[in-house]
């Protein structure tokens, strides 16, 4: 028999190609050719059928044998969703003034997981008990929200990695102070192929207690999980999911693309090689006069700084976003589509432009 035709056409040019985003890069062949697989029959819906089932013995291979993971549909649902999970009600969450949570998530930890955020200024996105500690205080105060919860991300908004050992000296910090600790992993592989070490390094073997974990940004096309790792620091994830509007009917579709970036080595590979990809952009650029790195190259993020109707003129030819558009920080991204090809267009594109 044929496959059956589709009237669906495409609306898009797909050779064009741009830096704003590793959202923007469509899904890899090989989570398309799992979805395929996972198509067909019945199977039982909200999670309980048999790829869910099996997505956890490939969560647990990565990140211990307590570990259980609750997929759900993006980012901030798996964020907002760990953080209620770890927090009372008058529970307060504690990050940096650049997190994710804080800066772009239209106000949901807040508005739909109903807690406070405290957040503290970096200056390279990372959080350190130290900083931690300009508001972990206050526990027995009544007119101030409880801090409960230190939230950091792996890598940070700001491209920066932490090392396992930094991260383990802000669990064992936050946990002297009865605080559990939430780890935001959009980009959780790019960390890894970084830091040239298994996920678990940094996560449930320093102290972390769940973490959200990121797919999409990855070569997903969409889905995320809840990673529970210690399953004493969370209540209910189960009605939490649901009450949160996270819960997949047709689950095993989420599933099956994160069984396929983690069963093997898919997840570093993409990762590797968007990060390889930022090292080349980041290198091209040094030698251009004009233009100023503003953080280490650390994963697949570069942050510069250059005049502003250059970047203007850029963006014409290549999709990239202001970071502060006052100063004139851009941010320019690479995925695991993104080409040496692409990097060189955009160098040539940018010396060009600078040259006008």
């Amino acid at each position: 028999m044929n496959p059956p035709k589709s009237d669906a056409r495409r609306h898009h040019d797909p050779t064009v190609r741009g830096f704003a985003s590793d959202n923007y890069a469509g899904a890899h062949p090989e989570v398309l050719a799992a979805l395929a697989l996972a198509n067909g029959g019945h199977q039982t819906a909200y999670g309980e059928d048999d790829y869910t089932a099996h997505l956890q013995q490939v969560i647990r291979s990565h990140f211990g044998a307590n570990a259980e993971a609750f997929p759900v549909f993006n980012g901030t649902g798996a964020n907002v969703v760990a953080l209620q999970a770890l927090t009372d009600r008058w529970g307060a969450v504690i990050c940096a003034d650049s997190a994710h949570i804080h800066v772009d998530e239209c106000g949901a930890p807040e508005r739909v997981g109903g807690l406070k955020l405290l957040t503290v200024p970096t200056p390279d996105g990372k959080l350190t008990p130290e900083l931690i500690d300009r508001e972990a205080y206050g526990w027995d105060d009544e007119h101030r929200a409880m801090p409960q919860v230190v939230s950091l991300a792996q890598n940070t908004e700001l491209g920066t990695v932490y090392t396992p050992e930094e991260i383990r000296a802000i669990c064992e910090h936050a946990h002297a102070h009865g605080m559990r600790v939430h780890l935001d992993g959009a980009r959780i592989a790019n960390a890894a192929a970084s830091l040239d070490v298994p996920m678990r390094t940094f996560t449930n073997a320093v102290g972390v207690d769940v973490l959200s974990f990121g797919g999409t940004k990855n070569g997903a096309l969409f889905g995320e999980a809840v990673v529970v790792l210690d399953p004493d620091a969370v209540r209910r994830m189960k009605h939490l999911r649901k009450l949160s509007m996270q819960l997949a009917s047709k689950m095993r579709f989420v599933s099956v693309q994160l069984e396929a970036l983690l069963a093997k080595d898919l997840w570093l590979r993409n990762a590797r090689h968007a990060n390889e990809m930022a090292q080349r952009l980041a290198e091209g650029v040094r030698s251009v006069h004009g233009v100023e790195i503003l953080h280490p190259v650390q994963a697949n993020a570069v942050f510069a700084r250059l005049p502003h109707d250059v970047s203007e003129r850029l963006q014409q030819r290549y999709r990239f976003y202001f970071w502060d558009e006052q100063a004139g920080d851009v941010r320019w991204m690479c995925s695991f589509d993104t080409t040496e090809d692409d990097v060189d267009g955009f160098l040539a594109a940018l010396k060009e432009e600078l040259a006008r």
